[in-house]
Parts: structure tokens; C-alpha cells; sequence
């Protein structure tokens, strides 16, 4: 069982950044290395990959993300962090994490490939 708690939401003016921490529980010791994902869903829409990362070190990005969030991690907290620059209204969102076992290059994006999730933080970009 993998815990993850996520922060750092809250409102932004357009152009603002912001930076979003996912907090995880230790991985099960079976697990090497794994991936954690961010994902979004907006008001009326799908849930959606933003940004993956692979323990290991690869990283995979949503294309129209690219260049504006960062997805990073801290290995000696198990904390991963989704740094977001230039915001746009249309960013406004809930963002979740997710966590699964093993390795994947690239990380995915599929939202059914994780097992595990945090409940949530609400950002909002005002234009």
C-alpha cells in the first residue's frame, strides 16, 4: 500500500507558477524503482496525464505541457514535485498523483496504469 497526500494548489494569476509537492508513503519493498505520475481533470473534462516520472530517472510530458511544468522528485523524502510556469486559465484544474511499481520508459501517461492515488488539490489560474 502506497499513501500519497498532495499540496501546494491554490490560486494564480495567469503567467504565475506554482509548485504542487506529492508526499508518498514508503513504496513496498518489492518494488526497486517505480513511477509517479501527475494528472489533471478539469470542470466537465476527462482526466488527463500532465507529466510521469520513472524512479530511474526518465521523464515523460503531456505535449502541450512541455516546457511549462517540470515534474522532479526527491528521493531522499519521497516527495515529487510539479513545478508549473507561465499558467494559463486553462490549467485550472484538481491535480493528482499517482504512484505504480516498476520501471517504464517512458513513464506513462495512461491514467490506468497506476495503482495508487492522493486525493487531490484544486489549482485555479485567474486571467
Amino acid at each position: 500500500q502506497v499513501e500519497l497526500t498532495e499540496s501546494g494548489g491554490g490560486s494564480a494569476q495567469a503567467g504565475g507558477s506554482l509548485t504542487l509537492s506529492c508526499a508518498a508513503t514508503s513504496s513496498p519493498s518489492r518494488y526497486t524503482n517505480f513511477c509517479v505520475g501527475w494528472f489533471r481533470r478539469a470542470p466537465g473534462k476527462e482526466r488527463e496525464g500532465v507529466a510521469a516520472l520513472d524512479s530511474n530517472g526518465p521523464l515523460n510530458y503531456a505535449d502541450t505541457r512541455k516546457g511549462r511544468f517540470t515534474i522532479s522528485q526527491d528521493k531522499s523524502k519521497n516527495i515529487f514535485y510539479l513545478q508549473m510556469n507561465n499558467l494559463e486559465p486553462e490549467d485550472t484544474a484538481t491535480y493528482y498523483c499517482a504512484w505504480k511499481g516498476g520501471g517504464w520508459k517512458p513513464p506513462p501517461l495512461d491514467e490506468n496504469s497506476y495503482n495508487y492515488w492522493g486525493q487531490g488539490t484544486q489549482v485555479t489560474v485567474s486571467s
